[in-house]
């Protein structure tokens, strides 16, 4: 059983990528833990005393073994999600109700072949390069409403490098 009831629990602080290479197509990776469809972006916990921006380059070396990249926008607020019950009793030991998240939009600076999901703990078994705007339609249900925050933050910036 959780340590406080659902309604009551925290959100886990956390950032999220949307890693972008130079034809504005965003990074996409399948989740190793599930057997069905289940593609996200790079995300992941802030340790204590990190700052958000030091999290992502951090997440993304650890996630998809590189950190060739540029912060160019960051959400201005932090974006919240809840995760199913029968995922918030056991996820994070059940201390969480969800994930409240910054986002970073960062400008890949390498080549295809600086991307390695084969790290020391592989989050992902598959990756490839998708259209921005069609990120809500890929993602896991419960996270759906967050990525369709982070398209409405990002899109016209991700526009206008699409037309660049």
């Amino acid at each position: 059983m959780p340590l406080v009831p659902e309604p009551t629990r925290p959100y886990r602080r956390g950032v999220g990528i949307a890693l972008l290479n130079a034809r504005g197509m965003v990074f996409v990776g399948q989740r190793c833990d599930s057997t069905e469809p289940a593609w996200q972006m790079p995300q992941g916990g802030i340790d204590k005393g990190e700052e958000p921006r030091v999290a992502a380059m951090r997440e993304m070396g650890e996630e998809i073994g590189t950190d060739k990249a540029k912060i160019i926008a960051e959400t201005p607020d932090w974006l919240r999600y809840d995760l199913p019950p029968d995922l918030a009793a056991t996820m994070w030991k059940g201390k969480y109700r969800g994930q409240e998240q910054k986002w970073f939009l960062m400008r890949f600076l390498a080549t295809d072949a600086d991307i390695d999901i084969a790290t020391a703990h592989p989050e992902f078994s598959a990756w490839k390069w998708l259209p921005f705007r069609e990120l809500p339609n890929v993602i896991v249900g419960f996270k759906r409403d967050i990525y369709v925050q982070v398209v409405e933050a990002f899109g016209s910036i991700v526009d206008k490098i699409r037309k660049a």
